[in-house]
């Protein structure tokens, strides 16, 4: 059988740190780094939402309207969809944190129960 990488998990032989019978196995170098690059995005979103608050609250729109005619009608409306968009980054955000922590987790786990096993086989020589 040959071997195909797939993202963080391969089938087939491969090197011998990370064969797993015949089957697939996990690289968790590529799963820390995959986790690495959700919180990295999940910083920039926060960053980005940090900088869009203090433009979109109600007195900064408040103050970008002025006195139009129509402008409390407006405001409204302009406060609802940032307050909306706002919510929906931080939720984002708080997936995409989930996601690295699980990734993470899942790499951990994964190794600690490899370790489990090896140490399970392993030969003790008098």
């Amino acid at each position: 059988m040959q071997s195909r990488r797939v993202g963080c998990v391969s089938r087939g032989n491969t090197q011998k740190e990370d064969l797993v019978s015949d089957g697939f196995y996990i690289g968790h170098s590529a799963l820390e780094r995959l986790s690495g690059a959700f919180k990295k995005e999940a910083d920039g979103l926060g960053e980005e939402l940090a900088k869009f608050k203090p433009k979109t609250d109600a007195e900064a729109i408040h103050d970008g309207f002025g006195f139009l005619t129509e402008s409390e009608e407006v405001t409204t409306a302009y406060i609802e969809l940032a307050d909306h968009m706002t919510t929906a980054i931080q939720g984002l955000q708080d997936h995409l944190y989930d996601m690295a922590d699980n990734l993470s987790d899942n790499s951990r786990n994964t190794g600690a129960a490899e370790h489990a096993l090896e140490d399970l086989f392993k030969v003790e020589h008098p």
